[in-house]
């Protein structure tokens, strides 16, 4: 079995995948104030629970875009399997060229999320992953890494809109509106937030192929995209897992 870890500024995924293929998945909160000691403790728990064996670990890959989780998941995973886990950075062999400014300025997640999609469709690409920010990563006909948007998230957005707006509610956002014109304040704000991103998706897709000039395939993974989707225009290839299939990439490529 292979371990992979997504270190996210809200949440964790771990995957576990054997012979190439994802067996589980969890999720968990990025805790920066958790010690080695308390991950392990945390960690075998859950792993336990889904079958684990740390012994038949041969060895995992973690993400983060955490520096201090960085450190502390990936000792804490050493601890558990007895293996040193590989650390996503732009100096590992990626299999694409970044055209940026400053490589090393790339988010870890957005990397994989990049792998991942080259490994499923041809480019040119732009992904998006809609977490604690929504960003949009661009990957050009060559498929180099050449840049990309980063946008304050939906959830982030919405909490923020009810914490300083005295009359308006925190909002459940899983159950999408059914319709754009709202006739209360809680179907006015969730409208308001699926819609507009919708929008914003579909019109990034728009502008990102009239700068490069050609037609571009559009890729998407986050929780929160999978509320969003149905409400986009443009045909968007969405996969929940779309990171830890990226690390699955990573880990295969980089681990002799």
């Amino acid at each position: 079995m292979m371990l992979a870890l997504d270190v996210g500024n809200t949440n964790t995924v771990v995957g576990g995948f054997v012979d190439g293929a994802l067996k589980f998945s969890l999720r968990m909160t990025s805790d920066r104030n958790k010690t080695v000691d308390e991950y392990v403790f945390h960690l075998r728990g859950l792993l336990e629970e889904k079958g684990v064996d740390f012994n038949m670990v041969e060895g995992g890959i973690i993400s983060s875009v955490v520096p201090e989780l960085r450190y502390s998941l990936s000792k804490s995973m050493e601890i558990l399997t007895g293996k040193k886990f590989l650390v996503v950075t732009n100096k590992m062999d990626l299999g694409m060229e970044i055209k940026m400014d400053i490589p090393a300025q790339v988010g870890a997640d957005l990397l994989v999320a990049a792998v991942a999609a080259l490994d499923m469709c041809k480019p040119p690409l732009v992904i998006f992953d809609m977490g604690t920010a929504t960003t949009m990563s661009v990957i050009d006909k060559d498929g180099s890494y050449t840049g990309g948007v980063i946008i304050p998230g939906l959830r982030l957005s919405m909490d923020a809109l009810s914490g300083r707006a005295a009359q308006l509610p925190f909002i459940n956002l899983e159950e999408p509106p059914e319709r754009l014109i709202g006739k209360n304040t809680i179907d006015c704000m969730k409208a308001g937030a699926i819609y507009s991103n919708a929008a914003m998706i579909d019109g990034l897709i728009d502008r990102a192929e009239e700068e490069m000039g050609e037609k571009v395939t559009a890729v998407a993974t986050g929780g929160l995209m999978g509320i969003v989707l149905p409400f986009c225009k443009h045909k968007i290839y969405y996969d929940e897992n779309l990171l830890l299939m990226g690390l699955l990439k990573l880990y295969e490529k980089n681990k002799h």
